[in-house]
């Protein structure tokens, strides 16, 4: 049988005394934590045990002795330790020892109380205790047969050392009668900054957790349920993305504790996308706000609209003669493009008659940059949405008429082939018509038909401008997305520290030779990128349409609207 021993790399040069840790039977292992070197009363050290079990609720108890051979001299020092196995009383009782300043340890076992003891295969397993304890293991993500075995084996091994913190926390500075070598032994990693800013941050997230309890009320509050104010917070992309950031503070500033490692990295996650989303909103609000940039972005938006504006009556004029040769419906041409043509008309006279205000109203919306980029690149998107509303009217003009005539000729389709819609059962059913309703149907059917070049032409050049707007703003709000979802706390982590996020462990042969243990190295195996984002991935709530091309080729083709926007209880794909 195999005996596993888990031996911490900073306890090697440590002082003779006896090893703790824990002992996993369903394993055969054994995890050692410490070592408790001379002198120390075995009462005190059962009564120290008895204080961390209690605490840590890990079965902590003395699994053997360690012999430092370099500092230890006395002859009867290795049958002292063989007799402390009577006084703690565990089965097998490991014997480590280092000899001298040779490369080569010894390791056995002995089992006093067994009647028939059985010889065991040691294997010596070195690791990094403090790369060990400050790393959370990630299962594969799949977990079936061997490897969900070898997976649970390795957390139970990393659960042991990251439950074991209070034991660490005792160095040998302190006064106590028990002497202790870990991986902190040395002092407790501790700073000043730190202590200050974690004493500080009470106070201060009750605060926040006031002032955002408060605001929320107010967002829940009735006067927002009427319907214009109803309507803006849901077409609003800026709305949103309000929303979001405020379930984000309310997350951070909460003050329960996290109960896991994901909620713990969850937090630090939106914790330094909002503070790296700030950081850029204000950058961009300092250079917005040098060099009079907002003025001359003032002077140049007139000129661009009336530019647009412009193309898009040229456009209308070749649409209303003879668009590549093609043969129009010249009464209902005429009608479409001066009906249009009326509406560029009002467009440009909206503009020119907000001219005066515009750089007022940029100077006052720069200043949102302060909540972040994501709210500046929200407040962007909608006023592209604005400035096209005249481009969205002509869609939607050209789309109804469009559908109405796809959907009069389907139903006038139907008619010659003696069948019907039946709205209660949702089906094609048959049914049988009169002469008149025939003579009457293949009038209609042909008036549509040779109609539908016509309007299929404007819908087609309007849909074309609309998907053009619809790309830039998804552009956009592909970028939200990013900052919003990407945890680029866990990133930097993975750069800066990958043992803190382990996929799994290799093991490294240091030592291999005939009646000697064997002796490995165990390194952790970080989590890839990929792995990063994908475990850690925080949740967005983009107000775009994430249609798949067959859903958007459909719509395209039956004339269906394309929003820019999600309507309220449409599902996210």
């Amino acid at each position: 049988m195999v005996l596993k021993v888990f031996f911490p790399s900073c306890c090697s040069s440590a002082d003779s005394g006896i090893l703790i840790g824990r002992w996993i039977s369903e394993q055969n292992s054994a995890v050692i934590l410490a070592v408790v070197h001379f002198p120390f009363i075995p009462v005190q050290v059962k009564q120290y045990l008895g204080e961390v079990q209690r605490v840590t609720k890990v079965s902590v108890s003395v699994l053997g002795s360690w012999s430092n051979s370099k500092q230890e001299k006395e002859e009867s020092l290795s049958e002292f330790l063989e007799d402390l196995g009577t006084i703690f009383c565990h089965e097998p009782w490991i014997q480590i020892s280092k000899e001298g300043d040779s490369k080569f340890w010894s390791c056995s076992t002995l089992q006093k109380h067994s009647k028939k003891p059985q010889e065991e295969e040691i294997i010596l397993v070195y690791y990094d205790q403090r790369k060990v304890m400050l790393s959370h293991l990630h299962p594969p993500l799949d977990t079936a047969g061997q490897r969900a075995e070898d997976a649970s084996k390795l957390s139970a091994i990393f659960d042991t050392v990251a439950r074991s913190r209070v034991l660490f926390m005792t160095d040998r500075y302190d006064e106590g009668p028990i002497k202790l070598t870990h991986w902190q032994s040395d002092g407790v990693e501790a700073s000043i900054i730190v202590e200050l800013m974690k004493q500080a941050s009470v106070p201060a997230c009750m605060l926040l957790t006031f002032l955002l309890s408060l605001l929320s009320g107010i967002c829940r509050s009735r006067v927002l349920k009427f319907w214009p104010l109803s309507f803006l917070w849901s077409k609003l992309s800026t709305c949103e993305q309000l929303g979001h950031r405020l379930q984000h503070l309310q997350v951070i500033s909460s003050n329960k504790k996290a109960q896991n490692q994901n909620q713990l990295m969850r937090k630090a996650n939106i914790f330094v996308s909002l503070l790296i989303d700030v950081a850029l909103g204000i950058l961009l609000m300092s250079w917005l706000y040098r060099k009079n940039r907002i003025g001359h972005l003032a002077d140049t938006l007139i000129p661009v609209a009336d530019h647009v504006a412009e193309e898009l009556q040229d456009l209308l004029q070749w649409l209303m003669g003879a668009p590549a040769g093609l043969k129009m419906n010249r009464a209902l041409d005429q009608v479409l493009g001066r009906f249009f043509l009326y509406h560029i008309h009002l467009w440009i006279s909206y503009i020119h008659l907000l001219s005066p205000f515009i750089e007022m109203i940029l100077w006052y919306v720069g200043l949102s940059a302060c909540l972040g980029l994501t709210v500046a690149l929200c407040i962007l998107s909608d006023i592209i949405a604005l400035l096209t509303f005249h481009i969205y009217c002509f869609y939607v003009y050209g789309a109804r008429l469009y559908c109405l005539k796809i959907y009069g000729l389907s139903s006038l389709w139907r008619l010659f082939r003696g069948k019907k819609w039946n709205v209660l059962r949702q089906r094609v059913d048959s049914c049988s018509y009169d002469l008149d309703q025939l003579f009457i149907g293949t009038l209609l059917f042909t008036i549509l038909l040779f109609l539908l070049p016509t309007t299929a032409l404007y819908y087609l050049v309007f849909t074309l401008l609309r998907l053009l707007v619809v790309i830039v703003q998804g552009l956009i709000h592909l970028l939200v997305d990013l900052i919003d979802s990407l945890p680029l706390y866990s990133l930097i982590l993975r750069l800066c520290r990958s043992y803190r996020l382990a996929a799994g462990v290799k093991f490294r042969v240091l030592e291999q030779q005939d009646g000697k243990p064997l002796r490995l190295l165990m390194q952790i195996n970080p989590l890839s990128y990929g792995g990063v984002v994908q475990t850690y991935r925080l949740p967005t709530y983009s107000c775009y349409p994430r249609d798949s091309w067959a859903s958007l080729c459909k719509k395209l083709f039956l004339g269906e609207l394309i929003y820019p926007w999600k309507h309220k209880g449409e599902k996210q794909n």
